[in-house]
């Protein structure tokens, strides 16, 4: 009886293949099978399809039940096992490489339409990591759609030439040449769209080929892609489509001339499946829902973060979220090194006036990172494994003219230094550099063995006689070209680097790009991504100021996935619930024009904790705060209901003290201006609403955490206890007046209050403990901190603080609240108050040559 079912089950997978599962159903029971062995066979199905959602695999949200028509490559599959063979023949691993990639592609296909299905317009967005690997994915979503029916499949490859001729290249290796009699092509290497006289050979009945597509985001290019498929309507009408936008966010959202374009393209196929594709997903995050635009209403893919891949939280470290317990936030790894501020005007123009006849001054920073772009090169040379090229990034401005001007010095400094090769002085200002950097990131911490100088100067001479200096932008000759054998190559450059294209063996960036949004510094970051055989070289030369808005920028990427994330556990659709996207007080999260619909979202502190991280290091603003402290101290002495002295563990404890001696306390005490979740006028107001609507945080506890074997900081003459040590994040060159500590107060702190034993609960825990324990009680912690903090041996990343006066630290940790709660703005996302949900049922845009 079992070989009986297994053998229905199996025509029922194959009728799945070429109907939807409603029309199998049907034809299920035209073949007599009883109603009872269906609905077993409809269980075993639906059972198998869980598969997908599993953890291990990406996370998604998705529009209403939808058939989850696809569970995965099948023996009779051809085009994704070519891609399996060849990802193999690369050196790829079956575990984990291949099996996660065949998972994150499954699911995707998983969400598109049935191609059976008469009609439809499906629009998802996969987000997933810049340099991560989003083309090989997308690549495995067509080979997979392919398999199962999809006819045509259009890629919008950017609006440079050279993305869109790196995409068809990887497109035709992986999927045309592996089964040539499966393909034809409307685009070539070096041919964008151009019309066909007779769309018949392509989409009529006799064709059962693929059509493959691979178009600039350009309005000349996709007005004739438009023009030419409306005049192909007669052939269309059986044609399921899949479009994939790769790099999502650029140029398709909020343009007049290509997002308008796009949608007329969707609008000429009765079968299309719109998937963007973007590691800055932001602006398409904003889109308004309920225009006819491309809002992702269907479905949001997270793409799982690869194995060695290296990403912002991984190069620039992040701060805390919500639940996390501060001291687990890794700070990322020793790579970054700062260009000082007075260096900026040298390598970029100040303003537009100066741009002609601007020349560069290689500062010290520079000389510096070229040389040791130089040293990795030769170093990656003796250890002969991994990219056989290696590219340095100079990047500064997106001025053309700025580019060129960089020719004469870089080379003029690779010529000196070939004829300094034997200068004793030369060679050890080398070795001081390289074996300073050895120590500063140890290879053994990534599997690799430290390279010795005497080893690596042998390769120098090749290295700097095979290094060219190449000016990579749009009215450039000269491009970075990885086929013709290893490249040694200093690019200096602007958009076209920053966008998509691959810096093959990237180890060295130079960057001082001024920008103003998320997705543009995101997208700057080329530095990312799979370093291996040399893990352990990477560096980036950037400002401080660069390098925090980089770490904010991780900490808004996790918090935007972790969003994402929680939308599977809670029911959620894109058309339900938005995504939020935390405010920056210096960044735009995009462009003007792509937030216009966008909204302050509601963000509730309760269940949450608040802390500072960034202060002034300036006597006058400390000694302020010092003052709002020692006044809220003896206010708590005054008014607690009780007090707790822990004076062996350097800790006090008020409890019950009235709320208002909390808000007097955030009046007087001076949060950072670049903290914007400190605001304390937000988290007065939001106090005193729940005070007035709730009847919670009328009554607060108070609690001072101090080390017991610090020095001493007096609030009152009867509260002492000793300074905190708390380093700063270390840079070359710190900025005047501001110190970022990063981590203030840890999971212990936050149950200071807790009775018990708190020692071995999460956050998670403590926050329920609080719930159940002090459900209308908030605490605020204050932190005093020694002026100095000389960071232990053991911190590299870390460095005296040295702050004119001692410092002092806030937390604030607020209950979850029992029913409603009163909201503080400091999000923005999509506005979707105009969506109704039934309850069934730039310049180069116009440029061909750009």
């Amino acid at each position: 009886m079992t070989d009986e079912f297994d053998n229905m089950y199996e025509t029922f997978q194959a009728l799945l293949d070429a109907f939807p599962p409603s029309e199998s159903v049907k034809r299920l029971e035209q073949l007599g099978i009883s109603a009872r062995v269906i609905q077993r066979i409809r269980e075993r199905h639906e059972q198998r399809t869980v598969r997908i959602k599993e953890l291990e695999e990406p996370h998604a949200i998705v529009l209403g039940n939808r058939d989850t028509w696809y569970t995965g490559p099948q023996a009779r599959d051809k085009c994704w096992p070519a891609i399996v063979g060849l990802l193999r023949k690369d050196g790829w691993p079956q575990e984990p490489a291949i099996r996660s990639l065949d998972d994150s592609s499954t699911r995707v296909v998983s969400l598109l339409n049935h191609p059976k299905e008469k009609a439809f317009s499906t629009r998802g967005l996969v987000v997933g990591y810049v340099q991560s690997g989003k083309t090989t994915n997308f690549t495995s979503v067509m080979a997979k759609a392919a398999d199962r029916g999809y006819k045509l499949f259009i890629v919008l490859a950017g609006i440079h030439n050279g993305l869109r001729r790196q995409t068809q290249d990887r497109l035709v290796q992986q999927l045309v040449e592996s089964n040539p009699a499966m393909w034809s092509q409307l685009t070539g290497l070096d041919k964008d769209f151009t019309p066909q006289e007779n769309p018949a050979s392509y989409f009529g009945k006799n064709n059962k080929t693929h059509v493959l597509c691979v178009v600039k985001k350009n309005a000349t290019v996709l007005r004739k892609l438009s023009r030419w498929l409306e005049k192909a309507s007669d052939y269309l009408e059986d044609c399921p489509a899949l479009i994939v936008d790769d790099e999502a966010d650029q140029a398709t959202v909020a343009t007049k001339s290509i997002n308008p374009l796009i949608l007329n393209i969707m609008s000429c196929l009765p079968k299309s499946a719109y998937v963007g594709y973007t590691a800055s997903p932001f602006a398409n995050l904003l889109i308004d829902p309920s225009a006819e635009d491309l809002y992702p209403k269907d479905f949001v893919v997270n793409l799982p973060k690869p194995e060695g891949h290296f990403g912002t939280e991984v190069l620039f470290g992040r701060y805390a979220l919500d639940g996390e317990d501060p001291e687990q936030v890794d700070d990322g790894y020793d790579m970054i090194r700062s260009i000082p501020e007075d260096d900026v005007s040298c390598v970029r123009p100040e303003t537009r006036a100066d741009i002609d006849g601007f020349q560069p001054v290689v500062t010290g920073a520079l000389r510096r990172a070229v040389e040791y772009f130089w040293l990795v090169t030769a170093a990656r040379r003796v250890r002969g494994t991994g990219n056989p090229h290696s590219t340095m990034l100079i990047h500064t401005s997106v001025n053309t003219a700025v580019h060129n001007s960089f020719r004469s010095p870089l080379e003029y400094l690779r010529n000196r230094s070939a004829r300094s090769l034997a200068d004793a002085d030369f060679l050890s200002r080398l070795r001081g550099l390289w074996e300073q950097e050895a120590d500063r990131v140890p290879a053994e911490d990534f599997g690799e063995t430290r390279v010795p100088f005497e080893k690596l100067v042998l390769e120098l001479p090749g290295v700097l006689d095979s290094c060219r200096v190449i000016m990579d932008n749009s009215s450039s000759e000269d491009r970075l070209d990885y086929e013709n054998g290893p490249v040694v190559a200093i690019a200096v450059g602007g958009n076209t680097l920053s966008r998509g294209l691959t810096l093959e063996g990237l180890s060295v960036s130079y960057f001082v790009r001024a920008v103003s949004a998320y997705d543009t510094l995101l997208q700057m970051g080329r530095w990312f991504g799979f370093r291996n055989g040399y893990a352990d070289l990477p560096r980036i030369w950037m400002t401080d100021e660069l390098a925090e808005w980089f770490r904010h920028l991780a900490t808004v990427e996790t918090e935007m996935r972790r969003d994402i994330d929680i939308y599977m556990t809670e029911d959620e659709t894109p058309l339900s619930f938005a995504v939020r996207l935390r405010t920056h007080p210096a960044l735009r999260v995009t462009a003007a024009a792509k937030m216009r619909d966008a909204v302050t979202a509601a963000s509730s502190y309760g269940g949450k904790r608040v802390q500072t991280h960034y202060f002034h290091t300036n006597a006058d603003w400390l000694r302020g705060n010092i003052g709002a402290a020692r006044t809220l101290v003896a206010a708590c002495v005054a008014n607690a209901v009780r007090t707790e002295e822990r004076s062996e563990e350097g800790r006090y404890i008020f409890r019950g003290i009235p709320h208002d001696i909390v808000t007097d306390f955030l009046s007087m005490y001076r949060f950072h201006e670049k903290s914007p979740e400190n605001d304390a006028d937000l988290i007065t107001d939001y106090i005193r609403k729940r005070v007035a609507t709730a009847g919670s945080l009328g009554r607060w506890n108070a609690a001072i955490v101090g080390n017991p074997k610090g020095d001493g900081f007096t609030f009152t003459p009867d509260v002492t206890v000793g300074r905190n040590i708390r380093a700063r994040l270390a840079v070359t060159n710190p900025a005047p007046d501001f110190a970022d500590i990063k981590t203030l107060m840890s999971r212990r702190d936050a149950a200071v209050d807790l009775t018990g034993d708190t020692s071995k609960l999460t956050e998670k825990g403590i926050m329920e403990r609080r719930r159940i324990e002090l459900p209308d009680t908030g605490l605020l912690v204050l932190y005093p901190i020694d002026r100095v903090s000389a960071p232990s041996p053991s911190k590299k990343l870390r460095a005296p603080l040295n702050a004119e006066e001692h410092v002092i630290g806030v937390g604030l940790v607020f209950p979850k609240p029992r029913d409603g709660d009163s909201a503080v703005e400091k999000y923005i996302s999509a506005n979707l108050s105009n969506v109704r949900i039934e309850d069934e049922d730039y310049s180069l845009l116009d440029s061909e040559d750009a």
